[in-house]
């Protein structure tokens, strides 16, 4: 019986171990974005694209919003790299929209596949062993989607506005932005 109980308790506790994890991330990720947006908006708000940056801003405040609860409710450690994610997010924010609307736009979509594919595996890695932070979990994956699509949709849209310098940068700036993007999900679940 007590061995029955052990095994219990051990997986009662890499469940919140994992979940803890999967929290933390997702604050800093939150954290990330938002400040992302800051940084856009700071450049492009009043621009032909800035409404749509602020409502995608807007819905990343409320995800923010959610894993903030989540994190003060659940008593999770917050990531200690906060300062560097809030730097590095304005930083980007603002060096792809001072690129242009496009570069802003090819930001988006390149941070939102990573996240969309970090949420999905969590949500595959959760099942129902914690149905509310699945719920939410699966929520917000459903919002990066859309994100991803508003910004693809503005980027074929005005595919012929810029040169053809400009557009051989949008594939390194978008390998470098996922591989910055996953190295920071990795950083953010450890410390």
């Amino acid at each position: 019986m007590k061995k029955e109980n052990m095994e219990e308790q051990n997986t009662s506790q890499n469940i919140k171990d994992t979940t803890d994890r999967m929290i933390r991330v997702n604050h800093a990720g939150e954290f990330g974005a938002s400040r992302i947006y800051e940084g856009q908006l700071s450049v492009l708000a009043k621009s032909t694209v800035g409404q749509t940056i602020q409502d995608m801003a807007d819905q990343e405040k409320d995800h923010l919003e959610t894993f903030d609860k989540l994190i003060i409710e659940r008593r999770i450690r917050p990531t200690a790299l906060s300062p560097i994610w809030s730097l590095a997010g304005y930083t980007l924010g603002v060096v792809t929209a001072r690129m242009g609307e496009k570069a802003a736009m090819a930001c988006t979509v390149a941070v939102e596949e990573v996240i969309e594919e970090h949420y999905k595996t969590q949500y595959e890695t959760l099942g129902e062993n914690d149905p509310e932070l699945s719920k939410i979990i699966d929520k917000f994956r459903l919002d990066e989607i859309e994100h991803k699509s508003i910004s693809n949709n503005f980027i074929n849209l005005n595919n012929s506005s810029e040169s053809e310098q400009d557009e051989n940068i949008y594939p390194l700036m978008s390998k470098a932005i996922k591989a910055g993007s996953k190295l920071a999900i990795w950083l953010s679940t450890r410390l």
